[in-house]
């Protein structure tokens, strides 16, 4: 029976990989909690758990007396005896008996066994937790197994992680049984185990990715200064070279950009500009609102402000759809930043407009006045300026406002 015991928990340590050593010393503790419900709380005992024989021994110490008033913790020299003990006792002395699992009773090796399978539970959670929590930061691959309306549910070496939908790169669409990649942002201990959190917008994944896909970010030769994301839309990404023979953006993108592209097609299309990283701010927030160009660039270290002048026909570039490039530039250098226009003089447009090309969105109205005072392409209203255009019957400063902002646009757009 002791073999049987030790062995059934001994498959315990095989298969989930518990310490011997801490699951002997759960095993002593058990029976050491037995022992004293079956001989009381001040009841002397030793329990030996030999887990490589596969062995419990229980040996209970008691006092030798003439006459017994405690049978748990006195024994008489004729109930020794009795058991055909060979050592000669006297009063006084102890006496040390081994204890058969089996005269505990049934009911008490019953309750050994749940109350193992308790601790053995609670150990499962922390070596659980412990594994997690030595994976902070690095990137799991796992199996989607559910999908509720806010959450992923993650298979991991028959662990469950869990995506939250904030954790999640937007419009991102998943599919029962397909394999994905995330991040362990963080493990929490809870009443039913460890919850284990993932991440694919966190910066953190994009960082591994980059150490995964370029060798020379993995190596140390090409540093990874900041990063700056807006998941599932765009990413800027500073890099810097330790060995001047290598060029730090060339290598991030790759041979026709098969690095970078491994890494875009992993972040659901998310584009990422990767950038030269310097110390310097005035260059390193002209390169961040690349691709636009910048007139000057006024710069305060202390307040970490920055007021970037452009032409007008640059803006669009520098602020980025829906203002994501400005956000990830002030992010990426962490300087906020102000923009200036200054206008574009009109001769240095490439293309004149013709007014009936942009009807629609001047208005017909509008569009007609114009036509009828012989304005009859873009840059001649633009020419004309205000002043003039207040000459026209029907024209306030409010249309004028509008019409010369129409125009502007559409040139812009061209641009």
């Amino acid at each position: 029976m002791n073999f049987d015991i030790v062995e059934s928990f001994a498959q315990m340590v095989r298969d989930k990989g518990i310490d011997k050593d801490v699951l002997g010393g759960i095993l002593e503790e058990i029976f050491g909690l037995l022992v004293k419900k079956k001989y009381g709380e001040e009841a002397k005992f030793d329990v030996v758990v030999n887990m490589d024989r596969g062995d419990i021994e229980i040996f209970l110490e008691r006092s030798v007396v003439d006459v017994v008033t405690d049978p748990n913790a006195q024994i008489s020299l004729e109930e020794i005896n009795k058991k055909g003990n060979p050592d000669e006792l006297e009063v006084g002395d102890d006496y040390v008996e081994k204890i058969e699992l089996t005269s505990l009773g049934r009911r008490l090796v019953t309750l050994a066994k749940q109350s193992l399978n308790q601790k053995i539970r609670e150990l499962e959670k922390d070596i659980i937790y412990n594994e997690y929590n030595e994976l902070l930061g690095e990137i799991v691959v796992g199996d989607i197994y559910q999908i509720r309306k806010n959450d992923i549910l993650v298979n991991h070496n028959k662990n469950e992680l869990l995506l939250p939908r904030n954790e999640q790169i937007p419009y991102e669409r998943y599919k029962k049984g397909e394999t994905i990649r995330g991040i362990v942002k963080e493990v929490k201990k809870g009443n039913s185990g460890p919850l284990i959190i993932i991440s694919r917008s966190d910066n953190m994944f994009l960082r591994r990715l980059f150490e995964i896909e370029i060798p020379e970010i993995y190596d140390g030769i090409i540093e990874l200064k900041a990063i700056a994301r807006e998941p599932g839309e765009r990413a800027k990404v500073a890099v810097e070279s330790q060995d001047k023979r290598i060029d730090a953006v060339g290598a991030c993108v790759g041979m026709k950009g098969v690095r970078i592209h491994a890494i875009v097609r992993e972040l659901n299309n998310e584009n990422i500009d990767v950038i030269n990283f310097t110390e310097d701010p005035l260059i390193f927030i002209q390169r961040a609102l690349a691709p636009a160009k910048l007139k000057k660039i006024d710069i305060d270290t202390h307040a970490k402000k920055a007021v970037v002048t452009a032409d007008s026909d640059q803006v669009s570039l520098i602020v980025g759809r829906n203002g994501v490039n400005i956000r990830l530039a002030m992010k990426l250098t962490g300087y906020e930043i102000e923009i200036l226009r200054e206008e574009k003089p009109f001769e240095e447009y490439e293309e004149d407009i013709e007014l009936i090309d942009i009807k629609e969105e001047l208005g017909n109205d509008v569009y007609e006045l114009l036509i009828n005072h012989r304005y009859d392409t873009a840059i001649e209203v633009l020419t004309a300026g205000p002043e003039k255009l207040k000459e026209i019957e029907g024209l306030d400063d409010e249309k004028i406002a509008f019409i010369i902002e129409t125009i502007k646009s559409q040139f812009e757009e061209e641009e």
